[in-house]
C-alpha cells in the first residue's frame, strides 16, 4: 500500500485525538500535550469535520467514543505505538554500537592507540571501533561517526575541527646525528634515510628545504609504520609528520634533526552534519582535548 499524505489529517489532529481517547477526556489530554483543552478541543472538532463523522459523543463533563472514533482510536494506538517501539528499538541499538572512526593507519597506530587507553578508563561503557583507510570516506554512506583527515581542513559534506598539527619534521635516533639540531642541507644529504615509498608529498617536502631525493641513501618502506620502525632502529632518518612521533620525541627516543613549522597541513576532526549519538560526541569532546 502507497501511503499518500495528501490524503491524511494532520499529525497534530490524529495525535490530539489519541491522547483524547486514550485518556477520556480533552483536559488529560491536554495535560499530556502540554497544550491547553480549547486546542485540543479544537483539533479532535477540525478532525470530525474532516471525515465527516462524529468521533467523540460530549455528555456534560464526560466524554464517550462513537463507533468510528473507537475504530479510529484503535487504529492510531496500534500505528503511533508502533512506530514509538521501533524508535526505542534504533534508539536502545544506537547506544549499544561503538563510535566508528575512519582514520589513517599510521595515525591509528602511532597517535591514537596510545591515548585510547585514557578514554576507556573514562568510559568504559563505550566501545571504539578504528577503521584504518588511506581515503577519506564518505562518513554517512560508510557508517563512520567520525573521521580523522590529513590536509588543509576543507572537505565538502562535513564540519572539521583541528586536531593537531602534521607538520613534517625529518627525525632519527639520537646517536645517528653528529651533534644536536637543526643540521645543515649538506649534513643532512651525508646521512641515511628511511622513507615512504609513493609518498609525493614527502619528496616535494624534501625538495622545498634543498634536498634531492634521487641522491639521497634512502630504503624505502611501503608504510609510515614501518618507515617510523626502522628510524627507530637507527636505520637512517626520517621525514615523518610530528604528531605521529610525539611519544618518541617525548621519552627521547627520536630527537629532531630539522624542523620548519608550518602551520598546514594538519590533522582534523570531521564530522557529518547535524548532532551527533551520545557516544559518539563523548569521544569528539575526548579528542578535542587533545588539540
Amino acid at each position: 500500500m502507497t501511503l499518500d499524505w495528501r490524503q491524511m489529517p494532520s499529525l497534530t489532529a490524529l495525535r490530539a485525538f489519541e491522547a483524547t481517547a486514550r485518556l477520556s477526556g480533552f483536559s488529560q489530554a491536554a495535560r499530556e500535550l502540554n497544550v491547553t483543552h480549547a486546542a485540543v478541543a479544537q483539533q479532535v472538532r477540525g478532525l470530525e469535520a474532516e471525515l465527516g463523522v462524529a468521533l467523540v459523543l460530549r455528555q456534560g463533563r464526560s466524554l464517550a467514543l462513537t463507533m468510528q472514533g473507537e475504530r479510529l482510536a484503535a487504529a492510531l494506538a496500534d500505528g503511533f505505538g508502533a512506530i514509538q517501539g521501533t524508535i526505542a528499538a534504533l534508539r536502545g541499538g544506537d547506544a549499544d554500537r561503538p563510535v566508528r572512526v575512519t582514520l589513517t593507519s599510521a595515525f591509528a597506530s602511532e597517535w591514537l592507540m596510545p591515548k585510547l587507553r585514557d578514554f576507556w578508563q573514562k568510559h568504559p561503557e563505550i566501545a571504539v571501533s578504528l577503521h584504518p583507510d588511506p581515503r577519506p570516506l564518505d562518513l554517512r554512506r560508510d557508517g563512520m561517526d567520525l573521521g580523522i583527515r590529513y590536509g588543509r581542513g576543507k572537505w565538502p559534506g562535513v564540519e572539521t575541527r583541528l586536531l593537531t598539527s602534521a607538520r613534517l619534521v625529518v627525525a632519527s635516533v639520537p646517536a645517528l646525528l653528529p651533534h644536536s639540531a637543526p643540521l645543515s642541507v649538506d649534513e643532512l644529504s651525508a646521512l641515511p634515510w628511511v622513507l615512504t615509498s609513493d609518498w609525493v608529498e614527502q619528496h616535494n617536502w624534501l625538495q622545498s628545504i634543498g634536498l634531492d631525493p634521487t641522491a639521497l641513501q634512502v630504503a624505502e618502506f611501503p608504510s609510515e609504520e614501518l618507515a617510523i620502525a626502522a628510524a627507530r632502529q637507527g636505520m637512517g632518518l626520517v621525514v615523518m609528520d610530528r604528531a605521529l612521533l610525539e611519544d618518541d620525541l617525548t621519552i627521547g627516543r627520536m630527537v629532531l634533526a630539522y624542523d620548519r613549522e608550518d602551520p598546514l597541513p594538519a590533522y582534523f576532526i570531521a564530522t557529518p552534519p547535524g548532532p551527533l549519538r551520545r557516544p559518539a560526541k563523548l569521544f569528539l569532546d575526548w579528542l578535542i582535548r587533545w588539540s
